[in-house]
């Protein structure tokens, strides 16, 4: 399948951030190989003038998904601090729409559009469909791609450039399923028409 590119198609990349990558406090195994495809991906979309959203957690110290306060998940991603920062391989233009989540220490947020203004943000800049990529696949990648379906965004799910946490085996590719049931499609780089 070949995916022409049009002015409503945004490109959408979640949560590519230090603590996720190799040697964060959140490592999501083999992350590190989709950075070279994200980086094709912003060159493709730069070039037409597309709009570009990343999305980043960006919690305060205390937050509630920390197993030091009940949650899940060492200690990542803490406001202002190099674990949050996005990788300084991935290259993200100035004119980068960043959207941070998960802001309040009593409140989690896998999606993009948990608790923040993306939709509107979208919804003003005329955005029709997202293409998606980014960490981890079966959490916030899955959350985003779920809430934009939602919201009346076409998704196209970037199947190269997405990594799984697989807290159990298998995690990953049940979260790719769910995601295509709920109406998403799927690609890789070499499905997208360029002109």
């Amino acid at each position: 399948m070949i995916t022409q590119l049009h002015p409503s198609d945004a490109l959408l990349l979640v949560d590519v951030q230090n603590d996720f990558l190799e040697s964060g406090s959140l490592a999501v195994p083999d992350a590190g190989a989709i950075l070279p495809l994200l980086n094709k991906y912003l060159v493709l979309f730069s070039d037409k003038s597309l709009q570009i959203v990343a999305s980043r957690d960006w919690h305060p110290a205390g937050h509630c998904s920390f197993v030091e306060n009940g949650g899940q998940w060492p200690s990542h991603c803490v406001a202002d601090t190099a674990g949050a920062a996005f990788s300084q391989s991935l290259s993200l233009p100035a004119s980068c729409h960043i959207v941070s989540k998960a802001t309040t220490a009593d409140h989690e947020a896998y999606s993009g559009f948990d608790g923040t203004a993306l939709t509107s943000y979208l919804q003003q800049q005329g955005i029709k469909r997202l293409f998606i990529g980014g960490l981890a696949t079966d959490y916030c990648v899955l959350q985003t791609v779920l809430d934009a379906l939602k919201n009346g965004f076409a998704v196209v799910l970037l199947v190269d450039a997405i990594r799984a946490v697989d807290v159990q085996r298998g995690d990953g590719a049940q979260a790719i399923a769910k995601m295509t049931e709920n109406g998403a499609q799927t690609a890789k780089f070499t499905d997208i028409e360029p002109s």
